[in-house]
């Protein structure tokens, strides 16, 4: 079972070409599972059932794992045991049955324009980290990158004439964004003044480094947002997707096509990007209630 596992994260890292956190995730659940099924003694990929399965979910469940860790794991095991019949490696696949539990589209937390406007205007930009750290939380706001993408864009990925970001997504999909005049003014700055003289022989072409000359940790991105979130007052769970959801919902109230935003998010499926209409429509109910004459 073990090299089953191994053979099937080599499949989706090569040949599927799933992200890297993808495959970390797949890998724990993967590893999860193994776990039940030697709790269980199957040894065999061809002794698990259906209902084996099914009691592994229940127990996960009894946990108190959310509805949307559950779909993941669903989606290892599932993809796992497709692998392993695609390849003649068993006779069946107990999990062609096996539904994803429904997931209820919560509306995610986002912070006003002024609340982000004080939170940029938060750092020290007279010390060197300081403007690193303003042109950090800049670049987030005017693209809604997610920080891992942050932490790897490079240098050579912005075009600064023509005002956009080359990302490279989920699955390394490359997409371009735009990003602003603010955000390139801090960007240039912190590359003439900070980044110069971090970088070592080992920092790359990696664009946001830390102390020491390294790429930034997603923890280090972390507590530059939860810092200067505390500094700013702001009494919301502010983390830094925050900065990407709040990217969205201010492009949407601001008239923005949602095909747009889609492309921006990096969004593969619509869907994933019209949570945020919902926010919109709010947006547009208040707008309704406060200038209509019979509102």
């Amino acid at each position: 079972m073990k090299e089953h596992i191994r053979s099937y994260l080599h499949y989706i890292t090569l040949e599927k070409n799933l992200s890297e956190n993808t495959v970390l995730s797949y890998k724990l659940n993967l590893n999860r599972y193994l776990d039940y099924l030697e709790s269980k003694r199957i040894k065999d990929a061809d002794e698990i059932k259906e209902e084996t399965i099914t009691e592994f979910l229940r127990t996960l469940s009894e946990l108190l794992l959310s509805a949307n860790s559950i779909s993941q794991n669903i989606s290892a095991i599932k993809g796992f045991h497709k692998f392993l019949f695609g390849d003649g490696l068993v006779k069946n696949d107990p999990t062609q049955n096996l539904t994803k539990p429904k997931i209820r589209k919560s509306l995610p937390e986002v912070l006003t324009q002024d609340e982000v406007d004080l939170i940029l205007k938060q750092p020290d930009t007279s010390g060197r980290l300081g403007l690193r750290d303003r042109a950090i939380l800049e670049t987030m706001y005017a693209t809604g990158m997610r920080v891992s993408e942050a932490l790897t864009v490079k240098q050579s990925d912005i075009n600064f004439s023509d005002g956009f970001v080359r990302v490279f997504g989920k699955g390394s999909k490359e997409r371009l964004i735009p990003i602003g005049r603010s955000a390139i003014s801090w960007i240039k700055k912190y590359q003439s003044d900070v980044r110069v003289n971090l970088a070592k022989e080992n920092s790359k072409e990696v664009l946001f480094l830390n102390a020491r000359g390294k790429p930034m940790s997603r923890m280090a991105i972390w507590d530059i947002v939860n810092k200067y979130t505390r500094m700013a007052r702001i009494d919301k769970s502010v983390h830094p997707h925050t900065f990407r959801h709040s990217f969205a919902t201010h492009l949407l109230e601001g008239g923005a096509d949602l095909r747009a935003v889609q492309e921006m998010l990096g969004h593969s499926d619509i869907s994933t990007t019209e949570i945020y209409t919902h926010i919109d429509r709010e947006y547009l109910k208040e707008v309704h209630r406060t200038f209509h004459p019979r509102g």
